[in-house]
């Protein structure tokens, strides 16, 4: 590039244009003699009060604008900035155009035609639109003289802000409920896909999210952006019609992917992992729940905080040390290693006082029996009316986060130890897996599994399978079991005899007492006719057959 052309582009960074157009005529002819002279493209780009911040020089087809991100990007506000910029030909705005309009949130993008002799010649500009049901969030304004634009820019620009400001109230739900997209990527056949957006789904509702669009990719996963670059940038634009704020994909993406796509857009970028991991979190009220939640976390964190960037250095070297000493990415990852290591320590001690409790109960010779199932399948009403307990009970994902023990008793003094655990779900997370370890050890001593369905759901023979792959994981099925078909009343009939046919098992409705009797009978006839007598109650006088009703004593956790 010609010294006195540089010197030009100089001179373009201190010029301001007038704040009441897009782009004051002497400035545009200015840019305009230099982009012909170069034979590239030059852009501008201007704030509202008309001062050049950049000047971007790219190639004679393009340009590449710089990181926006020191500028507003509130999703109910525009950047700020305008772009103009040159087009050597006579053409309008292009593809890349619109794409930087929508996703920078700029004011407005403007090209402008560069004539024979760098004269300044036509104007094309698009600004976006808060509301449009299509793909194109943007509206192209006619084609205009540089000598004719209208001079009401400032007042277009705060009613369009205004626009955007009543369409992102009227898009806030009940609680000030987060607004998402669900993304869904995969080779999968469509029954496969259906099923699991459908537990993303809800998934995101328990974790207090909205979701106001599923978008599903036939397709391998991209390992740059999970999904393609293009459909990519479409789902920013849909986020931003929308009045989204985070996209939730339907797998766990790795940290170069998290990277990427930081860069791409300022949406929150949500896995699978995290929002069970924040199911988790505001789910847990013990401090043991609270514990292990937390080092779940802070497991999946780590990777995250591997990045090194001397951008972010502190200077912990010490005297004499070399380089920029330690980074804050460092620091942060040391600190989390270190907090890992003492709740892995707290976890530890509380799985001990744990062991203790159930060697203690071990040691009455009292048989135990583990509920366990998938998630929300009823697990915890069913403790609650076989026990006449009160444990909390909802219509959500993950409302037990601890093991809960009370004692159940039988006619002919016999009495047993009842546990309602976690539930189970698919493609639980590693980190949750290690972090539940001493909730998942209550299972271990168990003398039979409850293993409860929801008989109702159109995805129970997924759920059950899930259920003996993670017992199966766990190293518990060996275990002797029964299939409990809970929700009977509001189940197909016909299913429901399949189901008990295939599975051998015992329908029942854990809200009512009546249906328990084949229930109650089937566990005392493993527990104490078909094990070893010493669980036979010394002093049991004999009956000949099974109370439905059982007695209870006062509720009280097992210690």
């Amino acid at each position: 590039m010609k010294a006195f052309s540089q010197r030009k582009l100089e001179r373009l960074s201190h010029r301001r244009s007038r704040s009441d157009a897009l782009i004051a005529p002497e400035l545009a002819r200015a840019l305009a003699e230099v982009s012909a002279e170069i034979k590239r493209q030059v852009g501008l780009l201007i704030d509202r009060r008309g001062y050049v911040r950049v000047t971007i020089v790219g190639d004679a087809r393009s340009l590449f604008l710089p990181d926006l991100s020191a500028y507003r990007q509130a999703r109910d506000r525009l950047c700020g900035l305008r772009l103009v910029h040159t087009h050597l030909h006579a053409a309008g705005l292009d593809d890349d155009d619109l794409t930087d309009l929508a996703l920078l949130r700029l004011d407005m993008v403007a090209a402008l035609e560069v004539g024979d002799g760098g004269l300044p010649g036509r104007v094309h500009a698009a600004h976006l639109l808060p509301q449009n049901d299509d793909d194109r969030p943007w509206e192209l304004l006619p084609a205009q003289d540089v000598h004719q634009l209208s001079e009401d820019f400032p007042e277009m620009i705060q009613a369009l802000e205004q626009e955007f400001a009543r369409t992102r109230r009227g898009h806030k739900t009940l609680a000030g409920r987060e607004r998402a997209i669900v993304v869904h990527v995969s080779q999968s056949n469509r029954t496969q896909i259906e099923e699991s957006v459908a537990e993303l789904r809800e998934l995101s509702e328990s974790a207090g999210i909205d979701v106001v669009l599923t978008e599903v990719q036939r397709r391998p996963v991209d390992p740059k952006y999970v999904v393609g670059k293009g459909k990519l940038q479409k789902l920013i634009i849909k986020a931003m019609q929308l009045g989204a704020g985070a996209i939730v994909f339907d797998l766990n993406i790795s940290p170069a992917q998290v990277k990427n796509l930081a860069d791409m857009t300022d949406l929150k970028i949500l896995d699978r992992t995290q929002v069970i991991l924040d199911i988790f979190a505001q789910r847990a009220e013990t401090r043991e729940g609270k514990i292990q939640v937390e080092l779940a976390q802070l497991r999946y964190l780590l990777p995250l905080l591997s990045a090194k960037h001397t951008a972010m250095s502190r200077l912990t070297g010490g005297i004499g040390g070399r380089g920029p000493g330690e980074t804050k990415l460092e620091i942060d990852r040391r600190r989390a290693q270190q907090r890992v290591a003492q709740l892995n320590r707290e976890v530890e001690l509380l799985g001990k006082r744990r062991r203790l409790r159930r060697k203690q109960r071990t040691g009455k010779k009292v048989p135990t029996v583990s509920i366990v199932g998938y998630t929300n399948a009823g697990k915890s009403t069913l403790l609650n009316k076989l026990t006449g307990s009160a444990v909390r009970t909802e219509d959500k994902l993950f409302a037990t986060l601890n093991p809960v023990s009370r004692r159940l008793r039988f006619p002919r003094e016999r009495e047993l130890i009842i546990t309602d655990t976690v539930g189970f779900i698919r493609k639980l997370p590693p980190e949750l897996m290690d972090a539940f370890h001493t909730t998942f050890e209550e299972i271990e001593p168990a003398n039979l599994l409850l293993i409860v369905l929801d008989a109702s759901s159109r995805r129970v023979e997924e759920h059950y399978i899930a259920v003996r792959e993670l017992l199966a994981e766990l190293d518990l099925d060996h275990k002797p079991a029964l299939v409990v078909l809970n929700k009977a009343d509001i189940s197909d009939q016909r299913t429901l005899e399949a189901l008990a046919h295939k599975h051998n098992g015992i329908p029942v409705c854990a809200l009512d007492q009546e249906t328990f009797g084949p229930l109650l009978e089937a566990i005392e006839r493993i527990l104490w006719e078909e094990k070893t007598p010493h669980y036979e109650a010394a002093a049991a006088p004999a009956t000949d057959e099974i109370e439905v009703a059982v007695s209870r004593s006062p509720e009280r956790d097992v210690v």
